[in-house]
Protein backbone atom coordinates (compact mmCIF):
# COMPACT_ATOMS: atom_id res chain seq x y z
CA UNK A 1 0.00 0.00 0.00
CA UNK A 2 2.58 2.40 1.32
CA UNK A 3 4.76 1.24 -2.34
CA UNK A 4 1.51 1.90 -4.38
CA UNK A 5 0.92 5.43 -2.78
CA UNK A 6 4.82 5.94 -3.26
CA UNK A 7 4.36 4.98 -6.85
CA UNK A 8 0.83 6.86 -7.26
CA UNK A 9 2.92 9.93 -5.69
CA UNK A 10 5.77 9.66 -7.94
CA UNK A 11 3.34 9.47 -10.48
CA UNK A 12 1.53 12.33 -9.46
CA UNK A 13 4.86 13.99 -9.19
CA UNK A 14 5.81 13.66 -12.88
CA UNK A 15 2.69 14.42 -13.95
CA UNK A 16 2.70 17.57 -11.97
CA UNK A 17 6.39 17.94 -12.94
CA UNK A 18 5.33 17.64 -17.02
CA UNK A 19 2.54 19.77 -16.63
CA UNK A 20 4.79 22.43 -14.89
CA UNK A 21 6.99 21.97 -17.67
CA UNK A 22 4.93 22.03 -20.14
CA UNK A 23 2.70 24.85 -18.77
CA UNK A 24 6.78 26.94 -18.87
CA UNK A 25 7.21 25.58 -22.52
CA UNK A 26 3.84 27.24 -23.68
CA UNK A 27 4.08 29.96 -21.25
CA UNK A 28 7.51 30.59 -23.17
CA UNK A 29 6.38 30.39 -26.72
CA UNK A 30 3.41 32.67 -26.14
CA UNK A 31 6.25 35.01 -24.68
CA UNK A 32 8.12 34.97 -28.05
CA UNK A 33 5.19 35.45 -29.95
CA UNK A 34 4.10 38.85 -28.12
CA UNK A 35 7.81 39.62 -28.42
CA UNK A 36 7.29 39.36 -31.92
CA UNK A 37 4.39 41.06 -32.17
CA UNK A 38 5.32 43.85 -29.92
CA UNK A 39 8.78 44.17 -32.50
CA UNK A 40 6.64 44.75 -35.30
CA UNK A 41 3.96 46.88 -33.69
CA UNK A 42 6.93 48.97 -33.03
CA UNK A 43 8.11 48.86 -36.25
CA UNK A 44 4.65 49.47 -37.74
CA UNK A 45 4.45 52.73 -35.28
CA UNK A 46 7.69 53.56 -36.69
CA UNK A 47 6.90 53.64 -40.01
CA UNK A 48 3.42 55.25 -39.25
CA UNK A 49 5.45 58.15 -37.28
CA UNK A 50 7.55 58.79 -40.37
CA UNK A 51 4.73 58.82 -42.86
CA UNK A 52 3.10 60.78 -40.11
CA UNK A 53 6.04 63.49 -40.09
CA UNK A 54 6.79 62.42 -44.09
CA UNK A 55 3.06 64.04 -44.24
CA UNK A 56 3.54 66.68 -42.10
CA UNK A 57 6.53 67.93 -43.88
CA UNK A 58 4.64 68.28 -47.16
CA UNK A 59 1.64 69.75 -45.36
CA UNK A 60 3.88 72.42 -44.03
CA UNK A 61 5.74 72.87 -47.70
CA UNK A 62 2.67 72.92 -49.38
CA UNK A 63 1.22 75.48 -46.56
CA UNK A 64 4.53 77.45 -47.22
CA UNK A 65 4.09 77.28 -50.99
CA UNK A 66 0.40 78.36 -51.06
CA UNK A 67 1.23 81.45 -48.38
CA UNK A 68 4.49 82.47 -50.61
CA UNK A 69 2.16 82.56 -53.90
CA UNK A 70 -0.75 84.45 -51.62
CA UNK A 71 1.44 86.74 -50.65
CA UNK A 72 2.87 87.56 -53.99
CA UNK A 73 -0.35 87.76 -55.03
CA UNK A 74 -1.46 90.07 -52.62
CA UNK A 75 1.74 91.94 -53.32
CA UNK A 76 1.07 92.30 -56.87
CA UNK A 77 -2.73 93.25 -56.29
CA UNK A 78 -1.46 95.98 -53.59
CA UNK A 79 1.07 97.23 -56.50
CA UNK A 80 -2.06 97.57 -58.79
CA UNK A 81 -3.96 98.75 -56.72
CA UNK A 82 -1.11 101.72 -55.72
CA UNK A 83 -0.59 102.17 -59.40
CA UNK A 84 -4.04 102.79 -59.83
CA UNK A 85 -3.94 105.13 -56.92
CA UNK A 86 -1.37 107.05 -58.49
CA UNK A 87 -2.82 107.63 -62.11
CA UNK A 88 -6.28 108.33 -60.43
CA UNK A 89 -4.25 111.29 -58.59
CA UNK A 90 -2.79 112.20 -61.30
CA UNK A 91 -5.35 112.11 -63.45
CA UNK A 92 -7.84 114.22 -60.89
CA UNK A 93 -4.62 116.65 -60.88
CA UNK A 94 -4.84 117.13 -63.98
CA UNK A 95 -8.49 117.59 -63.76
CA UNK A 96 -8.08 120.01 -61.29
CA UNK A 97 -5.36 122.08 -63.51
CA UNK A 98 -7.83 121.42 -66.52
CA UNK A 99 -10.76 122.81 -64.78
CA UNK A 100 -8.36 125.59 -63.06
CA UNK A 101 -7.17 126.82 -66.65
CA UNK A 102 -11.04 126.51 -67.69
CA UNK A 103 -11.79 128.96 -65.07
CA UNK A 104 -9.11 131.27 -66.09
CA UNK A 105 -10.19 131.05 -69.81
CA UNK A 106 -13.58 132.06 -68.70
CA UNK A 107 -12.31 134.68 -66.49
CA UNK A 108 -10.12 136.05 -69.67
CA UNK A 109 -13.30 135.62 -72.06
CA UNK A 110 -15.64 137.23 -69.74
CA UNK A 111 -13.36 140.05 -69.69
CA UNK A 112 -13.16 140.64 -73.37
CA UNK A 113 -17.24 139.97 -73.94
CA UNK A 114 -17.13 143.07 -70.88
CA UNK A 115 -14.20 145.10 -73.23
CA UNK A 116 -16.06 144.15 -76.56
CA UNK A 117 -19.34 145.60 -75.10
CA UNK A 118 -17.52 148.84 -73.93
CA UNK A 119 -16.46 148.69 -77.13
CA UNK A 120 -19.48 148.62 -79.01
CA UNK A 121 -21.08 150.94 -76.48
CA UNK A 122 -18.15 153.47 -77.18
CA UNK A 123 -18.77 152.91 -80.58
CA UNK A 124 -22.54 153.20 -80.80
CA UNK A 125 -21.67 156.63 -78.59
CA UNK A 126 -19.32 157.77 -81.05
CA UNK A 127 -21.69 156.95 -83.93
CA UNK A 128 -24.25 158.98 -82.60
CA UNK A 129 -22.15 161.97 -82.00
CA UNK A 130 -20.54 161.84 -85.37
CA UNK A 131 -23.97 161.67 -86.58
CA UNK A 132 -25.05 164.24 -84.42
CA UNK A 133 -22.44 166.11 -85.77
CA UNK A 134 -23.17 165.79 -89.69
CA UNK A 135 -26.67 166.67 -88.91
CA UNK A 136 -25.69 169.82 -86.84
CA UNK A 137 -22.13 170.75 -89.15
CA UNK A 138 -23.60 170.24 -92.85
CA UNK A 139 -27.34 170.45 -91.65
CA UNK A 140 -27.81 166.82 -92.85
CA UNK A 141 -30.70 164.23 -91.89
CA UNK A 142 -29.84 160.71 -89.90
CA UNK A 143 -30.15 159.19 -92.69
CA UNK A 144 -28.50 161.76 -95.29
CA UNK A 145 -25.50 161.06 -92.65
CA UNK A 146 -25.23 157.37 -92.69
CA UNK A 147 -25.61 157.57 -96.57
CA UNK A 148 -22.54 159.66 -96.45
CA UNK A 149 -20.44 157.57 -94.00
CA UNK A 150 -21.40 154.58 -95.73
CA UNK A 151 -20.20 156.00 -99.39
CA UNK A 152 -17.07 157.22 -97.59
CA UNK A 153 -16.07 153.66 -96.33
CA UNK A 154 -17.22 152.05 -99.56
CA UNK A 155 -13.93 154.33 -100.64
CA UNK A 156 -11.92 153.48 -98.40
CA UNK A 157 -12.66 149.43 -98.89
CA UNK A 158 -12.11 150.05 -102.40
CA UNK A 159 -8.70 151.63 -102.27
CA UNK A 160 -8.14 149.07 -99.89
CA UNK A 161 -9.12 145.99 -102.17
CA UNK A 162 -7.02 147.79 -105.34
CA UNK A 163 -3.83 148.01 -102.90
CA UNK A 164 -4.65 143.53 -101.83
CA UNK A 165 -5.35 142.64 -105.66
CA UNK A 166 -1.94 144.68 -106.51
CA UNK A 167 -0.47 142.85 -103.98
CA UNK A 168 -2.10 139.67 -104.65
CA UNK A 169 -0.69 140.13 -108.34
CA UNK A 170 2.42 140.75 -107.59
CA UNK A 171 2.32 137.55 -104.95
CA UNK A 172 1.34 135.35 -108.12
CA UNK A 173 4.06 136.48 -110.31
CA UNK A 174 6.77 135.98 -107.70
CA UNK A 175 5.02 132.96 -107.44
CA UNK A 176 4.38 131.28 -110.83
CA UNK A 177 8.22 132.26 -111.55
CA UNK A 178 9.33 130.52 -108.87
CA UNK A 179 7.14 127.54 -109.48
CA UNK A 180 8.45 127.74 -113.46
CA UNK A 181 12.14 127.79 -112.38
CA UNK A 182 11.38 124.78 -109.98
CA UNK A 183 9.09 122.60 -112.38
CA UNK A 184 12.40 123.03 -115.39
CA UNK A 185 15.03 122.49 -112.56
CA UNK A 186 13.29 119.14 -111.44
CA UNK A 187 12.68 118.05 -114.64
CA UNK A 188 16.04 118.08 -115.95
CA UNK A 189 17.42 116.76 -112.61
CA UNK A 190 14.68 113.90 -113.37
CA UNK A 191 16.25 113.12 -116.60
CA UNK A 192 19.99 113.97 -118.07
CA UNK A 193 20.80 111.74 -121.17
CA UNK A 194 24.39 111.27 -122.28
CA UNK A 195 24.95 112.46 -125.91
CA UNK A 196 27.29 111.14 -128.42
CA UNK A 197 28.77 113.15 -131.10
CA UNK A 198 29.77 112.12 -135.08
CA UNK A 199 31.15 113.60 -138.00
CA UNK A 200 30.24 113.22 -141.49
CA UNK A 201 32.79 110.05 -141.04
CA UNK A 202 33.27 106.68 -140.71
CA UNK A 203 35.75 104.35 -139.67
CA UNK A 204 36.01 100.57 -141.00
CA UNK A 205 39.29 98.72 -139.06
CA UNK A 206 40.86 96.13 -141.17
CA UNK A 207 42.74 92.99 -140.23
CA UNK A 208 45.80 93.70 -141.93
CA UNK A 209 47.20 96.52 -144.58
CA UNK A 210 47.02 93.66 -147.62
CA UNK A 211 43.57 93.99 -147.65
CA UNK A 212 43.29 97.21 -149.00
CA UNK A 213 44.65 96.48 -152.66
CA UNK A 214 41.58 93.59 -153.02
CA UNK A 215 39.25 96.46 -151.78
CA UNK A 216 40.71 98.56 -154.96
CA UNK A 217 40.87 95.54 -157.82
CA UNK A 218 42.25 95.48 -160.71
CA UNK A 219 42.56 99.28 -162.24
CA UNK A 220 40.29 100.29 -159.03
CA UNK A 221 37.12 98.31 -160.18
CA UNK A 222 36.53 96.85 -157.02
CA UNK A 223 36.07 100.50 -155.20
CA UNK A 224 34.47 102.40 -157.76
CA UNK A 225 31.85 99.83 -157.46
CA UNK A 226 31.75 100.26 -154.04
CA UNK A 227 31.50 104.15 -154.52
CA UNK A 228 28.72 103.94 -157.40
CA UNK A 229 26.37 101.41 -155.08
CA UNK A 230 26.58 103.21 -151.75
CA UNK A 231 27.02 106.41 -152.71
CA UNK A 232 30.03 107.42 -150.32
CA UNK A 233 33.80 108.08 -151.04
CA UNK A 234 35.89 105.54 -149.91
CA UNK A 235 39.46 106.93 -148.63
CA UNK A 236 41.94 104.63 -148.45
CA UNK A 237 45.45 106.31 -147.25
CA UNK A 238 48.77 105.79 -145.75
CA UNK A 239 46.90 105.38 -141.97
CA UNK A 240 47.40 101.87 -140.84
CA UNK A 241 44.66 99.14 -140.97
CA UNK A 242 41.84 101.93 -141.91
CA UNK A 243 39.47 102.87 -143.91
CA UNK A 244 37.07 105.86 -144.06
CA UNK A 245 34.02 106.34 -145.42
CA UNK A 246 32.54 109.71 -146.10
CA UNK A 247 29.39 110.70 -147.07
CA UNK A 248 26.59 113.35 -145.96
CA UNK A 249 24.28 111.02 -145.56
CA UNK A 250 24.80 109.01 -142.14
CA UNK A 251 22.37 105.96 -143.63
CA UNK A 252 24.21 105.27 -146.77
CA UNK A 253 27.11 105.30 -144.71
CA UNK A 254 25.94 102.74 -142.07
CA UNK A 255 24.69 100.64 -145.33
CA UNK A 256 28.97 100.76 -145.96
CA UNK A 257 29.86 100.34 -142.94
CA UNK A 258 27.87 96.83 -143.01
CA UNK A 259 28.74 96.29 -147.06
CA UNK A 260 32.61 96.64 -145.95
CA UNK A 261 32.28 94.56 -142.65
CA UNK A 262 30.55 91.74 -144.70
CA UNK A 263 33.08 91.94 -147.92
CA UNK A 264 35.69 91.47 -145.55
CA UNK A 265 34.62 88.59 -143.62
CA UNK A 266 33.73 86.66 -146.78
CA UNK A 267 36.77 87.63 -148.43
CA UNK A 268 35.12 87.86 -151.61
CA UNK A 269 35.88 91.01 -153.11
CA UNK A 270 33.91 91.60 -156.66
CA UNK A 271 31.80 93.86 -158.35
CA UNK A 272 28.89 91.04 -158.73
CA UNK A 273 29.86 90.42 -155.30
CA UNK A 274 29.49 93.59 -154.01
CA UNK A 275 26.31 94.17 -155.84
CA UNK A 276 24.77 91.54 -153.98
CA UNK A 277 26.07 92.43 -150.37
CA UNK A 278 24.94 96.49 -150.75
CA UNK A 279 21.86 95.12 -151.73
CA UNK A 280 21.28 92.60 -148.16
CA UNK A 281 23.33 95.57 -146.41
CA UNK A 282 20.28 98.00 -147.36
CA UNK A 283 17.53 95.59 -146.17
CA UNK A 284 19.53 94.49 -142.76
CA UNK A 285 19.83 98.83 -142.26
CA UNK A 286 16.17 99.19 -142.89
CA UNK A 287 15.23 96.79 -140.59
CA UNK A 288 17.65 97.75 -138.09
CA UNK A 289 16.35 101.26 -138.69
CA UNK A 290 12.33 99.81 -138.15
CA UNK A 291 13.54 98.24 -134.89
CA UNK A 292 14.94 101.08 -133.42
CA UNK A 293 11.82 103.71 -134.23
CA UNK A 294 9.71 101.12 -132.59
CA UNK A 295 12.33 100.51 -129.66
CA UNK A 296 12.06 104.46 -129.23
CA UNK A 297 8.55 104.43 -129.50
CA UNK A 298 8.05 101.77 -126.79
CA UNK A 299 10.26 103.48 -124.59
CA UNK A 300 8.20 106.41 -124.56
CA UNK A 301 4.91 104.38 -124.30
CA UNK A 302 3.68 105.72 -127.46
CA UNK A 303 1.69 103.64 -129.83
CA UNK A 304 -0.76 103.06 -133.11
CA UNK A 305 2.41 105.11 -134.57
CA UNK A 306 2.17 104.76 -138.41
CA UNK A 307 4.81 102.26 -140.35
CA UNK A 308 6.22 105.34 -142.25
CA UNK A 309 6.21 107.09 -138.72
CA UNK A 310 8.52 104.96 -137.28
CA UNK A 311 10.58 104.53 -139.99
CA UNK A 312 11.45 108.20 -139.93
CA UNK A 313 12.20 108.12 -136.36
CA UNK A 314 14.66 105.20 -136.46
CA UNK A 315 15.98 107.27 -139.51
CA UNK A 316 17.04 109.77 -136.79
CA UNK A 317 19.21 107.51 -135.22
CA UNK A 318 21.70 108.25 -137.60
CA UNK A 319 21.29 111.63 -138.01
CA UNK A 320 23.42 114.66 -136.01
CA UNK A 321 23.18 118.08 -135.46
CA UNK A 322 25.87 119.78 -134.30
CA UNK A 323 27.16 116.88 -132.81
CA UNK A 324 24.07 115.76 -130.83
CA UNK A 325 22.69 112.73 -132.22
CA UNK A 326 18.73 113.87 -133.03
CA UNK A 327 17.42 110.28 -132.26
CA UNK A 328 18.82 110.82 -128.83
CA UNK A 329 17.50 114.18 -128.50
CA UNK A 330 14.03 114.21 -129.52
CA UNK A 331 13.89 110.89 -126.81
CA UNK A 332 15.50 113.38 -124.47
CA UNK A 333 12.92 116.13 -125.31
CA UNK A 334 9.99 114.04 -125.35
CA UNK A 335 11.03 112.77 -121.59
CA UNK A 336 12.22 116.61 -120.61
CA UNK A 337 8.38 117.50 -122.42
CA UNK A 338 6.23 114.50 -120.67
CA UNK A 339 7.77 115.57 -116.88
CA UNK A 340 6.92 119.51 -117.99
CA UNK A 341 3.51 118.63 -118.40
CA UNK A 342 2.94 116.07 -115.61
CA UNK A 343 4.19 119.16 -113.57
CA UNK A 344 1.89 121.92 -115.01
CA UNK A 345 -1.10 119.70 -115.33
CA UNK A 346 -1.13 119.19 -118.98
CA UNK A 347 -1.71 116.00 -121.05
CA UNK A 348 1.36 114.81 -120.58
CA UNK A 349 1.12 111.81 -123.66
CA UNK A 350 1.27 114.71 -126.12
CA UNK A 351 3.43 116.65 -124.73
CA UNK A 352 5.42 113.08 -124.94
CA UNK A 353 4.45 112.63 -129.00
CA UNK A 354 5.48 116.47 -129.54
CA UNK A 355 8.69 115.84 -127.88
CA UNK A 356 9.35 112.98 -130.10
CA UNK A 357 8.19 114.05 -133.36
CA UNK A 358 9.55 117.66 -133.08
CA UNK A 359 12.53 117.15 -135.13
CA UNK A 360 11.24 114.12 -137.24
CA UNK A 361 11.51 116.51 -140.52
CA UNK A 362 15.26 116.22 -140.13
CA UNK A 363 15.09 112.70 -141.39
CA UNK A 364 14.03 114.13 -144.74
CA UNK A 365 15.24 117.64 -145.12
CA UNK A 366 18.35 117.02 -147.20
CA UNK A 367 15.73 115.68 -149.47
CA UNK A 368 12.77 118.01 -149.31
CA UNK A 369 13.26 121.93 -149.70
CA UNK A 370 12.15 124.01 -146.65
CA UNK A 371 12.57 124.43 -142.79
CA UNK A 372 12.70 121.04 -140.53
CA UNK A 373 9.98 122.66 -138.74
CA UNK A 374 7.47 122.92 -141.63
CA UNK A 375 8.46 119.80 -142.84
CA UNK A 376 7.46 117.97 -139.72
CA UNK A 377 4.63 119.48 -139.43
CA UNK A 378 3.44 118.50 -142.99
CA UNK A 379 4.16 114.91 -142.49
CA UNK A 380 2.46 114.77 -139.23
CA UNK A 381 -0.77 116.15 -140.95
CA UNK A 382 -0.51 113.83 -143.72
CA UNK A 383 -0.10 110.71 -141.43
CA UNK A 384 -3.39 112.46 -139.02
CA UNK A 385 -1.45 113.13 -135.67
CA UNK A 386 -3.35 115.40 -133.25
CA UNK A 387 -3.65 119.23 -134.45
CA UNK A 388 -1.92 120.16 -130.87
CA UNK A 389 0.88 118.62 -132.11
CA UNK A 390 1.28 119.16 -135.42
CA UNK A 391 1.25 123.25 -134.00
CA UNK A 392 3.56 122.10 -131.57
CA UNK A 393 6.20 120.61 -133.91
CA UNK A 394 5.83 123.80 -136.56
CA UNK A 395 6.56 126.44 -133.53
CA UNK A 396 9.19 124.58 -131.75
CA UNK A 397 11.49 127.52 -134.26
CA UNK A 398 9.26 129.99 -134.53
CA UNK A 399 8.50 129.42 -137.53
CA UNK A 400 4.68 129.73 -137.09
CA UNK A 401 4.04 131.93 -133.83
CA UNK A 402 3.27 129.17 -130.65
CA UNK A 403 -0.56 129.75 -129.29
CA UNK A 404 -0.56 126.77 -127.34
CA UNK A 405 0.40 125.22 -123.84
CA UNK A 406 1.65 122.22 -125.85
CA UNK A 407 4.01 124.46 -128.13
CA UNK A 408 5.65 126.60 -125.19
CA UNK A 409 6.29 123.39 -123.36
CA UNK A 410 8.20 122.17 -126.40
CA UNK A 411 9.90 125.36 -126.95
CA UNK A 412 11.19 124.73 -123.34
CA UNK A 413 12.18 121.21 -123.96
CA UNK A 414 14.14 121.33 -127.10
CA UNK A 415 16.03 124.45 -125.92
CA UNK A 416 17.16 122.57 -122.35
CA UNK A 417 18.17 119.78 -124.51
CA UNK A 418 19.89 121.64 -126.64
CA UNK A 419 21.35 124.26 -124.27
CA UNK A 420 22.78 121.93 -121.63
CA UNK A 421 26.40 121.45 -120.82
CA UNK A 422 27.81 118.24 -122.56
CA UNK A 423 24.84 118.04 -125.31
CA UNK A 424 25.92 120.05 -128.46
CA UNK A 425 29.61 120.13 -129.35
CA UNK A 426 31.47 123.07 -129.13
CA UNK A 427 34.64 123.89 -131.13
CA UNK A 428 37.95 122.80 -128.82
CA UNK A 429 39.14 126.41 -129.15
CA UNK A 430 36.20 128.23 -128.09
CA UNK A 431 35.38 125.61 -125.10
CA UNK A 432 39.06 126.58 -123.82
CA UNK A 433 38.67 130.29 -124.41
CA UNK A 434 36.18 130.16 -122.11
CA UNK A 435 37.50 128.51 -119.32
CA UNK A 436 40.36 130.27 -119.66
CA UNK A 437 38.36 133.66 -119.60
CA UNK A 438 36.76 132.73 -116.21
CA UNK A 439 39.86 132.19 -114.99
CA UNK A 440 41.47 135.37 -115.99
CA UNK A 441 38.67 137.12 -115.11
CA UNK A 442 39.08 135.59 -111.47
CA UNK A 443 42.70 135.90 -110.82
CA UNK A 444 42.68 139.48 -111.56
CA UNK A 445 41.38 140.44 -108.42
CA UNK A 446 43.67 141.70 -105.64
CA UNK A 447 44.55 138.90 -103.25
CA UNK A 448 43.21 135.35 -105.06
CA UNK A 449 46.22 132.82 -105.35
CA UNK A 450 44.88 130.36 -107.69
CA UNK A 451 41.61 129.93 -109.60
CA UNK A 452 40.16 126.83 -111.76
CA UNK A 453 37.17 127.03 -113.95
CA UNK A 454 35.48 123.43 -113.07
CA UNK A 455 31.93 121.30 -114.44
CA UNK A 456 32.69 122.03 -117.80
CA UNK A 457 32.62 125.98 -117.26
CA UNK A 458 29.81 126.05 -114.64
CA UNK A 459 31.50 126.87 -111.47
CA UNK A 460 34.88 128.71 -110.93
CA UNK A 461 36.75 127.97 -107.88
CA UNK A 462 38.36 130.78 -106.27
CA UNK A 463 41.24 129.56 -103.82
CA UNK A 464 42.71 133.49 -101.57
CA UNK A 465 44.97 134.02 -99.18
CA UNK A 466 43.73 134.05 -95.70
CA UNK A 467 46.25 136.58 -94.66
CA UNK A 468 44.69 139.20 -97.11
CA UNK A 469 41.21 137.99 -97.32
CA UNK A 470 38.91 137.78 -94.69
CA UNK A 471 36.04 135.84 -94.61
CA UNK A 472 33.65 139.04 -95.01
CA UNK A 473 36.11 140.27 -97.65
CA UNK A 474 35.43 136.95 -99.46
CA UNK A 475 31.58 137.14 -99.77
CA UNK A 476 32.63 140.24 -101.25
CA UNK A 477 34.56 139.12 -103.62
CA UNK A 478 32.75 135.83 -104.75
CA UNK A 479 30.04 138.83 -105.24
CA UNK A 480 32.48 140.97 -107.24
CA UNK A 481 33.48 138.21 -109.40
CA UNK A 482 30.18 137.13 -110.51
CA UNK A 483 29.39 140.34 -111.51
CA UNK A 484 32.07 141.00 -113.87
CA UNK A 485 31.29 137.42 -115.11
CA UNK A 486 27.88 138.39 -115.79
CA UNK A 487 28.98 141.75 -117.49
CA UNK A 488 31.79 140.74 -119.58
CA UNK A 489 30.96 136.78 -120.67
CA UNK A 490 28.28 135.25 -122.48
CA UNK A 491 27.03 131.58 -121.48
CA UNK A 492 23.92 129.21 -120.60
CA UNK A 493 22.59 128.79 -117.41
CA UNK A 494 24.40 129.89 -114.63
CA UNK A 495 28.01 130.04 -113.22
CA UNK A 496 28.57 129.06 -109.95
CA UNK A 497 31.42 131.68 -107.54
CA UNK A 498 33.02 129.57 -105.22
CA UNK A 499 35.82 131.47 -102.68
CA UNK A 500 37.60 129.26 -100.32
CA UNK A 501 40.12 130.86 -97.76
CA UNK A 502 41.48 128.16 -96.08
CA UNK A 503 44.57 128.89 -92.82
CA UNK A 504 46.59 126.32 -92.21
CA UNK A 505 49.33 126.07 -88.89
CA UNK A 506 52.13 123.80 -89.38
CA UNK A 507 54.48 123.25 -86.43
CA UNK A 508 57.66 120.50 -86.53
CA UNK A 509 57.96 118.04 -83.62
CA UNK A 510 61.36 117.52 -83.10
Amino acid sequence: MTAALVALVVVLAIVAVGAIVYGLRASQQNGLRTAKELEELRAQRVEIEAERRAVGLEAKAEALRVRTELEDELRERRSEIARQEQRILQREEQLDRQQQDLLQRSEAVGAELRAIEEDRAQVAALRDSVGLELQRVAELSRDQARQEILESLDRELVAEKADKIRHAVGEAKTEAEDRAREVLVTTIQRHAADQTGETSVSVVPLPNDEIKGRIIGREGRNIRALESALGVDLIIDDTPETVVLSGFDPVRREVARVTLTKLLSDGRIHPTRIEEVVTRSRLEVATKIAEEGEKALFELGLQGIHPELIKLVGTLRYRYSYGQNVLAHVKEVAYLSGMIAAEIGADEHLAKEAGMFHDIGKAVDHEVEGSHAIIGGEILKRLGRHPDVIDAVQCHHYDVEPSTVLAFIILSADAISASRPGARRETLASYIKRLEKLEEIANDFDGVERSFAIQAGREIRILVRPERITDDHAVVLARDVARRIESEMSYPGTIKVTVVRETRSVDYAK
